[in-house]
């Protein structure tokens, strides 16, 4: 069965994809594209709760003391 995207649901996907690919934290991403970070964190938990397959963040080192 093959499931076919909106153009909402495939701008943001695209988004979330490239922003992993680019290896870059979504709140980076966000800055650079000019999208708020509410609304990239807010389609990744709306697309994987419908079930599609949402990319992998990076998620940078954090320091240690």
């Amino acid at each position: 069965m093959r499931c076919e995207l909106n153009p909402t649901q495939a701008f943001w996907l695209g988004h979330l994809y490239h922003a992993s690919v680019l290896n870059m934290p979504l709140s980076d991403y966000a800055n650079a594209q000019a999208l708020t970070l509410t609304d990239l964190l807010t389609w990744e938990k709306r697309l994987s709760v419908q079930g599609l397959p949402v990319p992998p963040r990076c998620r940078p080192a954090r320091f240690c003391r």
